[in-house]
């Protein structure tokens, strides 16, 4: 393994992810999922989730799946988003009598499209640093 891939793609990714998600989930659906309560810490949690979701695909791509063009990327990261999605959402649904069905089928779309968006720029990193 690349392990100067891994690092630097994964972290640029991470930091896609955070940045898509205060666009999706702190803008365009800021009305329609609830937020976070603010804590000192709040924002320095999700970045760290946000790092280490980046990581998490960086490492699947450098390791195990040799990725290195954008649209391998995005086709890897929207299976993975997916996945991901289903596996959060369902949990959810079990554990949380108040969710609703259709939030966690947007939620699903949303994280397709973020996680292709973010495989797509991990990809084109690896790529980039040969």
């Amino acid at each position: 393994m690349k392990t100067k891939n891994f690092l630097v793609a994964g972290i640029v990714g991470g930091i896609v992810d955070f940045l898509l998600g205060w666009l999706f989930y702190g803008i365009i659906f800021k009305n329609t999922f609830p937020q976070p309560e603010e804590s000192s810490n709040t924002m320095l949690f999700i970045f760290l989730g946000c790092i280490t979701f980046g990581l998490f695909v960086s490492y699947i791509y450098t390791q195990w799946a040799q990725i290195s063009t954008a649209a391998t990327g995005a086709k890897a990261g929207a299976i993975i988003g997916l996945f991901v999605g289903l596996f959060y959402n369902f949990f959810n649904m079990a554990m949380d009598s108040e969710a609703v069905l259709n939030l966690a089928a947007l939620d699903v779309v949303i994280s397709v499209v973020m996680t292709a968006i973010i495989g797509a720029v991990i990809g084109l990193v690896n790529g980039k640093m040969g």
